[in-house]
């Protein structure tokens, strides 16, 4: 089947995207959804700019996305993340012209953009690797509709081996921590430096992580697992953390967004518990699928890490990766020469 040429693109109602993007094969992304303009609206060098669909020549909706403003090294450019949202097969043709009716009409309503970052299933000409982010085009998506048992049944054997045998371990509890201070919120970030340290990778300051879980309230959530010792009488301690997961949960989609763990979580499995734990309680609250959010591929070999802790949970998938589309050709290869030269610097 082939898109009704030619496509046009017209500036939708919040009301009006949700409308069109709750009929696609997935979830609505948060990062599509009006709730995530709220979050944007924080951070600088960023600013929501409007909901577009893509339509057919009949006017039928092909796709549907929501556009940002951000800037990289003083060069705007325009993030529709985690996005466009297809209403149509997910085939090399369809995404082109998608494509290009978005890219046409970005250029002609946003002249400042250098370039349109946007995602795609599939490898083109026209689509380069992203500046200085990391995408992921492989990820874990867990069923929730199953019975928990068939959820269970679903994990790798060593995965359902291990989640048992935390379930058994009356030092450890997961509970979801919501809500908690910046005062609080210290000791879970001293585990993320810990996990950061040790796979090699940059974090930001513990204020994004807070504004992100006010902002994005109720969507956005933390679970804790600790660790407790057995006093003198018997009883437990107040637990120590050992591990958290900041998950985002939108309609009937979850989302692993950020997660930290230390030593002894790795020792205990605190890990695997803590995930089987948010499985569970979005199961009751009727989400309908969990999202790992990415593993390693030859377009995220930062990601084999996680790739076989994630492995145990599921089978991996494909998922639409990130993409960078020049808008002015010149200034996008001046600014992929600038992010050259520094780092080459830097090394």
């Amino acid at each position: 089947m082939t898109i009704p040429a030619p496509l046009s693109v017209d500036e939708v109602s919040d009301a009006r995207f949700l409308e069109l993007a709750r009929t696609a094969d997935h979830p609505v992304p948060i990062e599509q959804a009006p709730a995530w303009d709220a979050y944007d609206a924080t951070v600088p060098g960023r600013e929501h700019l409007v909901r577009l669909a893509v339509l057919d020549a009949d006017g039928t909706p092909v796709a549907v996305v929501s556009l940002s403003r951000y800037e990289v090294r003083g060069f705007p450019y325009v993030w529709a993340k985690h996005g466009p949202i297809p209403l149509v097969e997910r085939t090399p043709e369809h995404e082109k012209a998608i494509r290009d009716a978005l890219a046409a009409d970005v250029r002609a309503r946003f002249p400042w953009a250098v370039f349109l970052r946007m995602h795609a299933r599939h490898a083109a000409p026209d689509l380069r690797e992203l500046l200085q982010t990391v995408t992921f085009d492989r990820t874990v998506i867990v069923d929730l509709t199953p019975e928990p048992d068939a959820i269970m049944a679903s994990f790798s054997k060593r995965g359902r081996y291990k989640i048992r045998q935390t379930l058994k371990d009356e030092a450890m509890t997961v509970t979801e921590e919501t809500g908690l201070t910046a005062e609080q919120f210290e000791e879970l970030y001293a585990i993320y430096r810990e996990t950061a340290a040790g796979a090699g990778f940059g974090i930001f300051p513990a204020e994004m992580y807070l504004r992100m879980l006010d902002t994005l309230a109720p969507h956005a959530r933390i679970w804790v697992a600790r660790r407790h010792d057995t006093g003198p009488e018997g009883d437990l301690t107040p637990g120590r953390a050992v591990a958290w997961v900041i998950a985002v949960v939108h309609e009937d989609g979850g989302t692993d967004y950020y997660a930290g763990n230390n030593l002894e979580a790795r020792d205990t499995n605190a890990a695997l518990r803590i995930k089987w734990e948010i499985l569970m309680t979005l199961k009751q609250e009727g989400v309908r699928e969990y999202d790992l959010f990415g593993v390693g591929s030859d377009r995220a070999p930062q990601l084999m890490g996680v790739r076989e802790f994630k492995q145990q949970l599921g089978e991996i998938v494909e998922c639409d990766g990130a993409w960078d589309v020049p808008l002015k050709p010149l200034r996008y290869r001046a600014l992929v020469a600038a992010l050259g030269l520094k780092h080459a610097l830097r090394r």
